[in-house]
């Protein structure tokens, strides 16, 4: 029984990790797309994708996973590309927002829906959803290593041209209006400020206790969207209990 129960223990934190492994190549996935979408897709001729491209490799992002998000921007194959959001409820009632890239928008569809269904969720129709968050520019600076109080980072985010700051004790979270995160983004490196995050990205206005009965199944949703290939992003606005794994 030991042993099984070792092999349990191992195999749950095994899972857990790949979990955190695919949340961070979906995000950097999505960084690909983007910045090749928004310039060149030869990284040669396109210094944001080189530096998202050397991010995805810091990470041990697999070729294949690199060279697909930047396929999908390129039109490389003759695959057409669409974004698609779809919103609806977690378990306990918790606000979700899916964003995925697509070239079947029905595969797609079925996929997300049944993610919901399985995990005792539902999917609703658009803008059942979406006027609970709001769109901002976010950028994040981490705080381990950097000599800045927070009423210093405060002033040369401002300075820069952000609207607001949030610091927690592993980051400073700086919120921009959508249309003025780049130059806010340039900004803060060209002061020499390291960035682990500058992003256009949808902020839940409230946060939703998810119940602890519901815990297991709101994070079943949460792994089988991130492990849905199409699926770019994934806003929600649930709070877990702070015992939760």
């Amino acid at each position: 029984m030991s042993g099984h129960s070792k092999w349990h223990n191992i195999q749950g934190r095994k899972n857990a990790q790949d979990a955190k492994r695919g949340k961070i190549f979906q995000k950097i996935s999505r960084d690909l797309y983007q910045a090749a979408k928004a310039g060149d897709p030869d990284p040669a001729n396109n210094a944001q994708l080189r530096l998202v491209i050397d991010k995805a490799h810091a990470a041990n992002m697999p070729k294949k996973n690199i060279d697909r998000a930047i396929a999908k921007a390129s039109g490389i194959g003759g695959a057409k590309f669409e974004e698609v959001t779809y919103e609806g409820y977690a378990p306990g009632g918790v606000a979700v927002m899916v964003s995925a890239l697509t070239d079947n928008k029905n595969r797609t569809a079925s996929a997300v829906r049944s993610a919901f269904t399985h995990a005792g969720g539902s999917l609703g129709a658009s803008g059942s959803v979406s006027y609970m968050f709001d769109r901002k520019g976010l950028i994040e600076v981490l705080r381990d290593g950097l000599d800045k109080s927070e009423d210093d980072m405060l002033m040369d985010a401002l300075d820069a041209g952000a609207d607001d700051m949030k610091a927690t004790d592993e980051k400073f979270q700086i919120f921009t209006d959508p249309s003025n995160m780049t130059s806010v983004r340039d900004a803060l490196q060209e002061k020499g400020y390291e960035l682990d995050t500058a992003e256009v990205t949808m902020i839940p206005q409230n946060r939703t206790a998810v119940p602890e009965d519901k815990v297991k199944q709101y994070n079943h949703l949460i792994d089988e969207l991130t492990a849905n290939d199409d699926v770019a992003d994934i806003y929600e606005a649930g709070q877990l209990p702070e015992d939760a794994e």
